[in-house]
């Protein structure tokens, strides 16, 4: 059960100091809707709570889940979690859209992760084979993780609590030196080292990308693409025969 409703009382009143009025027009909000969230009758949606939370100058999970009063105290957080607010998009049933970062809106995405403005200009849609979580789909490039080819999108579930990132499985890592990279994980995250990153493709060297410089992590789920993959064909006497033809020929020349 949230704590909105007895924290917005308590904020609005002991920290602000505002009436309900001045505080709605602080949020361009009616006043009618201060009283509905303030008596748990309503509860506001996520870009209305983000503006609420930024205000006071909270994390929406502080204004949300902690028990704000004259004794509360902000909590340490472990590094190992992603503590900065996630921005989302909703459907008309309020349920999350799936928002895709292509190749070339990669680099104006590590400014805007957490801009709910930028995040709502994104392509969007839905997939009902997920429907628990928070999901995101990411156009890769270049050829590090083959076979998957360039311009396949990996879609993914965000990764809160780092710790749970599992070795040898597969997530889309946000960083700041790197951008958007799709890897493969090493070992289980570690507080002083950070993620060691490996490619499927054996021809690029593995590397480190230390915990301050990480952004987001995004566990891949599913992919989709338009290469198919190739099947290979059945071989016939015809092409057994010639092939047989070809290792005698190299037995010969190797004798001579």
């Amino acid at each position: 059960m949230s704590n909105i409703a007895s924290n917005l009382k308590y904020l609005r009143k002991k920290k602000k100091k505002l009436t309900q009025q001045e505080f709605a027009e602080a949020m361009n909000i009616k006043r009618s809707l201060v009283g509905a969230y303030e008596e748990d009758r309503a509860e506001p949606k996520y870009e209305l709570l983000k503006k609420f939370a930024d205000f006071f100058e909270l994390t929406m999970d502080e204004l949300v889940n902690e028990s704000i009063d004259d004794k509360w105290k902000r909590t340490p957080k472990s590094d190992s979690s992603n503590l900065r607010i996630l921005s989302i998009t909703v459907n008309e049933d309020e349920q999350e859209n799936i928002e895709l970062v292509p190749v070339k809106a990669s680099a104006g995405y590590l400014n805007g992760y957490a801009d709910p403005e930028y995040i709502s200009e994104l392509p969007r849609f839905n997939l009902p084979i997920f429907k628990q979580g928070t999901y995101r789909a990411f156009e890769i490039k270049g050829d590090s993780m083959l076979p998957l080819q360039p311009g396949t999108i990996i879609v993914c579930e965000y990764v809160e609590q780092w710790n749970d990132i599992k070795p040898g499985q597969t997530y889309v890592i946000i960083s700041q030196s790197e951008g958007i990279v799709y890897k493969r994980i090493a070992y289980k995250f570690k507080e002083d080292k950070g993620l060691k990153l490996l490619s499927d493709n054996k021809v690029y060297d593995p590397y480190w990308i230390a915990p301050d410089d990480i952004l987001e992590i995004w566990k891949a789920k599913a992919f989709i693409s338009t290469n198919f993959p190739e099947v290979a064909a059945e071989p016939t006497l015809e092409s057994l025969t010639n092939m047989m033809s070809d290792i005698q020929k190299t037995i010969k020349n190797m004798k001579n």
